[in-house]
């Protein structure tokens, strides 16, 4: 017999934000962290992973920064101000990403901005490199 009736709810259950902690310097693991920094080291990771470039990752993990189309300072600045802005607020933890900066030297951009997250805000400042 097939039950007739009733509904179906999923809950959405906020992961734990305790993760290990990436040494950049040695590039191994070193510990765990969890919190404020989890959160950082999250951010980093976000904008050095090129999406759907690796087959280990999920569609929302990473940033689309490899290929920006189409010519002229004032576009990339804004395409790229996009593509930080949607990659970031894929983790759950970050609830906006403000002041976004791009500033264009050649063929190099910088991207400053401020992180609001669950666990508090903290300003980046990264290189990054689109092909364009």
């Amino acid at each position: 017999m097939i039950p007739q009736g009733g509904t179906f709810a999923q809950m959405a259950v906020q992961q734990p934000s305790r993760t290990y902690r990436l040494d950049p310097v040695t590039k191994r693991i070193a510990g765990m962290t969890d919190g404020l920094e989890a959160v950082k080291q999250a951010v980093l990771k976000i904008l050095q992973t090129e999406r759907f470039e690796y087959l280990i990752y999920s569609g929302n993990h990473g940033c689309e920064l490899s290929e920006v189309p189409g010519r002229g300072q004032a576009y990339l600045q804004t395409e790229l101000g996009r593509r930080i802005r949607a990659a970031l607020l894929q983790d759950d933890r970050i609830r906006d990403v403000q002041d976004i900066e791009i500033t264009v030297v050649g063929d190099e951009a910088t991207a400053s901005f401020t992180v609001v997250s669950q666990y508090g805000d903290f300003d980046v400042s990264e290189g990054v490199r689109p092909r364009v």
